[in-house]
């Protein structure tokens, strides 16, 4: 069952870290104006004086969202960048310098950079 979680999760890496991203601001952006504007969220959404006693809570839960968000979506764009430079390439000494790089880093990117890897092993013919 974790095996699907996680083959799930890691095809979805993206879009998770987008979303992520986007909530960790959403919370940042709440918390920090109930703590120090209290007006502004309390006329423009309607919150009531509950909602800022979470304030200083939510405010450190925005932080760990929108830095796990921001890590995750930086990971990938950079392994995904790695790789498609690295796929350019037709010269097969140069790919074999890098393969183990390539194949450590193709584990966390989801299937289509596999089978792009994949491809351009049969394509170099490297084993």
């Amino acid at each position: 069952m974790a095996g699907k979680i996680k083959n799930f999760l890691r095809e979805f890496q993206l879009i998770f870290s987008i979303i992520l991203t986007i909530v960790g601001i959403i919370l940042l952006f709440l918390s920090a104006t109930g703590i120090w504007y209290k007006d502004i969220p309390q006329n423009w959404f309607g919150l009531k004086e509950d909602f800022f006693l979470w304030c200083p809570y939510l405010l450190v839960i925005g932080f760990i969202v929108f830095g796990t968000g921001v890590y995750y979506l930086y990971v990938f764009l950079i392994n995904r960048k790695f790789l498609l430079e690295e796929i350019k390439t037709n010269k097969r000494s140069e790919f074999l310098k890098r393969h183990s790089e390539l194949k450590t880093k193709v584990k966390h990117l989801p299937t289509k950079y596999q089978i792009m890897l994949r491809d351009k092993e049969n394509e170099l013919k490297i084993k």
